[in-house]
């Protein structure tokens, strides 16, 4: 099969895009080339990728299956490039939140320790962090995601610590007079979650006293717009805390909730030296006798 690497380029650049005349844009090629490699790549694969629309596109069914492999495939060339130039560099993923207050140490640890190799923070509102899309090498998780079987037995996940629970709500809120909050006190208001990649689900709350609405967000800037608008509180995990300030937003502990656990993840046989090195100095940075557990 001759799949050729910018037909995956352009593949990838229609969806983040949104538009041929985007992807050639952000390409630095012809609306007409993107959509003739669109085209080479679907006949090779003998499936139609992408439905095409006068203002819009969207991924077939096909094109949803496809769409992580080409990402890792092209993440792999870059990796290769980097490996072969004698350069080197470490994606670390992430959801929501980094690492909090470990972030600078981190970076600080990693870029004295490690110098030949890079370590790159990136965020990917994805339930892997960008794992299976092949935008990320190690992942931070605060939740287990949430896949089909085979790619669950692809995702190896290990316990680094825990971090504690807080809850965000708008600074004119009468919760945030106080120094804590309880779980009860939260949920006479609706409650920002988000389903795909967010710490906090309803099953936090015993069944008789959950918050009677729901709000579904899709990204942490939507759910800090919502919530200091007064419109919703939330609950997270302590790095959201740390990372994310805002005007008219503030931050109490949960005194009775569970801490939120935090796992480093990998495709499961694609942890490099670096990787590993990566995983023991998160380790460290939470103090945690880590345990392996895989999913």
């Amino acid at each position: 099969m001759d799949i050729e690497f910018r037909q995956l380029r352009c593949f990838v650049a229609v969806v983040d895009e949104g538009t041929f005349t985007d992807a050639g844009i952000s390409l630095g090629i012809s609306q007409t080339a993107v959509s003739r490699n669109l085209a080479a790549l679907e006949e090779h694969l003998g499936v139609r990728l992408i439905h095409r629309t006068t203002r819009s596109v969207s991924l077939t069914e096909a094109g949803e299956r496809a769409l992580a492999h080409a990402r890792r495939a092209l993440a792999a060339v870059v990796g290769l490039e980097g490996a072969a130039q004698g350069g080197g560099r470490l994606r670390l993923g992430y959801a929501w939140s980094a690492l909090g207050s470990h972030t600078l140490e981190l970076q600080r640890r990693w870029a004295a320790g490690y110098p030949d190799t890079e370590l790159e923070l990136v965020m990917d509102n994805s339930p892997t962090a960008g794992l299976l899309e092949g935008t990320s090498d190690v992942a931070i998780l605060r939740r287990a995601p949430s896949l089909g079987k085979t790619a669950a037995r692809n995702v190896e996940l290990r316990r680094i610590g825990s971090e504690k629970r807080f809850c965000a709500m708008a600074a004119d809120d009468p919760l945030a007079r106080r120094r804590s909050v309880g779980l009860a006190q939260i949920a006479d208001r609706p409650l920002a979650i988000d389903v795909r990649t967010g710490s906090t689900t309803l099953e936090l709350w015993p069944a008789e006293s959950r918050p009677a609405k729901t709000v579904e967000i899709h990204s942490v800037d939507d759910w800090l717009t919502l919530i200091s608008s007064g419109k919703a509180r939330g609950v997270t995990a302590e790095a959201t805390a740390h990372q994310y300030r805002r005007r008219g937003l503030v931050y109490r502990p949960v005194r009775d909730a569970p801490p939120v656990p935090v796992h480093a993840a990998w495709v499961k046989g694609e942890l490099t030296a670096a990787g590993r090195r990566l995983v023991g100095l998160l380790e460290e940075l939470y103090g945690a006798g880590a345990q392996g557990v895989t999913r």
